[in-house]
């Protein structure tokens, strides 16, 4: 089994962990940019970040034989802080670099005239560089933020094709299929999805424009709940060519539409090293 997670926060994640997602068949992510957890006080403290996201996370992936790729973008949380808008100027040039897949998370936390702002300016660098967007719905009224966001979306002219709204559930499904952009489900202990509600959405929805992610971070969450969204998907009577279109192919043929996704697995010495248990895997330095 190949698997595709198109949505998780390796910077907050151990070495463990990509050992684990690699025996569990993960061979491909995407890490959007996100809040890290406390606020930035300085726009730096972005540029550093990305820069990481760009150099040292790509590396220490491809240690386990796992391709690294991220997205760019200002996230709706700190959209809302002054300090941070200066940002929104830093990020054509991380734009054009190989290795971002998207412009992201962008969208909407508290639905602020802030986050209206930084949300359209990067819907507009999204469009200028050809890149897809990956758009966080709120946590809060779900639903209506689900709707803004998409009214957002065909103001900016952008294809819907190349807008995916991730973290939704059983209420926002419907409008964002009928939208035409693609559909994506964190699979995330206690405030997100299950694996067995996945399923039931699957079943009611098809696997087209569906993306399942771990959305894994700093909180309470798990790395391998896309595997286990595979196994559950197999367990319910999905075929192994569905499972693989949503776990592989789907992801693929999103941010596939950026020209830059990198699928060649990295070095075999390298992956040969994980198991035998290299300095890294074993947390040296």
């Amino acid at each position: 089994m190949r698997i595709f997670d198109p949505h998780i926060h390796m910077t907050s994640r151990t070495t463990d962990d990509y050992q684990a997602m690699r025996r569990a068949g993960v061979r491909a992510l995407v890490e959007p940019a996100f809040w890290l957890g406390q606020p930035r006080t300085h726009p730096a403290s972005f540029t550093d970040y990305f820069d990481s996201l760009l150099g040292w996370e790509p590396y220490r992936a491809s240690q386990f034989g796992i391709r690294h790729h991220c997205t760019i973008g200002l996230n709706p949380k700190e959209a809302n802080d002054p300090r941070c808008l200066p940002v929104l100027d830093e990020l054509p040039r991380y734009l054009v670099k190989d290795g971002v897949v998207a412009v992201g998370e962008i969208g909407y936390d508290n639905v602020t005239p802030a986050e209206d702002h930084a949300f359209s300016v990067q819907l507009g660098l999204a469009v200028e560089h050809g890149l897809p967007a990956l758009v966080h719905t709120p946590h809060r009224d779900k639903a209506g933020g689900t709707s803004r966001s998409l009214a957002v979306v065909r103001e900016s002219g952008i294809d819907p094709g190349a807008v995916v709204l991730d973290h939704l559930n059983e209420v926002t499904v419907g409008e964002v299929a009928d939208s035409g952009c693609w559909m994506g489900f964190s699979i995330y202990p206690d405030t997100k999805m299950t694996p067995q509600r996945m399923v039931a959405i699957l079943r009611n929805h098809g696997t087209e424009r569906m993306l399942v992610n771990s959305a894994a971070d700093w909180g309470h969450s798990d790395p391998l709940l896309t595997r286990t969204t595979a196994e559950a998907m197999l367990d319910a009577g999905f075929d192994e060519d569905e499972v693989d279109r949503v776990l592989w192919r789907n992801p693929v043929a999103f941010y596939g539409q950026s020209g830059r996704l990198d699928l060649d697995d990295p070095d075999e010495a390298a992956t040969a090293g994980l198991f035998a248990g290299n300095s890294i895997a074993r947390g040296g330095s």
